[in-house]
């Protein structure tokens, strides 16, 4: 990361800091699947309805969260969602049957998504930029931007990669002893970033123009957003199948399964924030996209049929390619239509957590219907290719006016409600 965007104000690093646990919640439980499982006598498909109910939620919060914050402001906004996550892990920790721990974990996937989708606005707003800002080139599939915004993906990026690392280990550390410990540790941890966000974010403005909930809608009639927000549902099946199902098909005790994850996160924060700024400015943002899905494809297909060890490994590789496509989806999201970055995203993200929701429900089903372990990874694999196919055939869409929204959008972030 350049050292000038480690020159924040204290209100981007509260903001980014609570980010990383807000990320850490959604891999949390990726190690314990089993011992909850085992302690609430559940079967796979039952505990993976954890990642479902919060996914589901999330998917729908997200015509909520423009809505609330263009009225309450982005620091209630952030406040809100973190007392809801607060309350939901916390609660989540008691459950006594996994009923009710779904219910609770779609709570916070309510507070998560008002959380998570103001702090990149909070983030775009306030963080300095990183130089100069670049304009993103037609020829070269969309180049990575710059300025503000930039360095608010970047820091994003790495709060989300960090998270997704750190997540997996926490539940593992804590998860030894118990799986209820690793729900009161990030209740502990989101109470903690509540405090940084109140004593460090200052009260905002809200904006003049007040978001409708069905503003995320009507920006995805925008041919480019739509078409990235297609792609990215398509490739979040096949992450989130990684995710969900991978844990049971590793059949590992808590501590290895959480060093599997570990590592996987952290390929996934060293690609995302180092590795693919750098591919984007060689070789342009769509190129970068369309190979990194198709290697992911490949990736998930070796993990399906082959043994154990070569299960862990293309599990952990696997990260490599999450991580760069979460870079470019965030890019192109917020800066490939007309739309207000806030509602840009809140629309790209409505239509891909649909299929975060969907994978950890079907994949283990798909496993029942076939009698084999395999082919929820075949379909994962055709997943991840059709979303590579969805860039192919849409990039004129994905890189239409390029340089002049880059403009627009720069001028929002010069007066966004938003900044500290």
């Amino acid at each position: 990361m350049p050292s000038t965007s480690l020159r924040q104000p204290k209100a981007v690093w509260a903001t980014t800091g609570a980010s990383v646990v807000a990320f850490m919640g959604i891999g949390l439980v990726d190690p314990i699947l089993p011992s909850i499982a085992s302690g609430l006598n559940a079967t796979a498909g039952q505990v993976s309805l954890l990642f479902t109910s919060y996914f589901l939620i999330t998917a729908v919060a997200m015509l909520v969260t423009g809505f609330v914050s263009s009225r309450i402001g982005g620091r209630k906004t952030l406040l809100l969602g973190l007392a809801f996550v607060v309350v939901f892990a916390g609660l989540a920790g008691t459950s006594g049957s996994v009923g009710e721990l779904v219910g609770f974990r779609a709570g916070w996937g309510l507070g998560n998504a008002l959380f998570v989708s103001t702090a990149l606005a909070v983030i775009v707003g306030a963080a300095n930029p990183i130089g100069a800002a670049r304009s993103a080139s037609d020829k070269g599939g969309g180049g990575r931007r710059a300025g503000g915004s930039a360095t608010a993906i970047l820091l994003y990026e790495s709060a989300l990669g960090l998270g997704m690392a750190c997540g997996p280990l926490l539940g593992a550390l804590l998860g030894d002893a118990s799986w209820r410990y690793p729900f009161f540790g990030t209740a502990f941890l989101m109470a903690v970033g509540f405090l940084c966000i109140a004593v460090f974010l200052n009260e905002q403005p809200t904006p003049a123009r007040k978001t409708s909930l069905l503003d995320p809608i009507k920006a995805l009639g925008h041919g480019g957003l739509a078409s990235a927000a297609v792609s990215a549902f398509f490739y979040n099946y096949t992450f989130f199948t990684v995710l969900a199902f991978t844990p049971f098909v590793l059949d590992m005790s808590p501590y290895r399964s959480g060093a599997v994850f570990f590592a996987w996160g952290v390929l996934l924060a060293v690609f995302s924030v180092i590795v693919a700024p750098r591919m984007q400015e060689r070789f342009g943002s769509l190129k970068v996209l369309g190979g990194s899905l198709v290697l992911l494809a490949v990736d998930v297909l070796v993990l399906g049929y082959g043994d154990h060890t070569t299960a862990v490994v293309c599990t952990i590789l696997s990260g490599a390619f999450i991580g760069v496509n979460n870079t470019v989806y965030t890019e192109l999201a917020l800066g490939v239509s007309d739309a207000p970055r806030p509602v840009a995203s809140a629309g790209y993200n409505f239509v891909r957590w649909f299929a975060a929701a969907a994978a950890p429900f079907f994949a283990p089903r798909i496993e029942e219907w076939t009698g084999s372990v395999r082919i929820p990874f075949v379909v994962a694999a055709v997943t991840a290719v059709a979303g590579a196919l969805v860039v192919v055939v849409r990039r004129k869409a994905l890189t239409r006016e390029a340089e002049e929204l880059e403009t627009r959008h720069a001028t929002e972030d010069s007066v966004a409600v938003f900044a500290n």
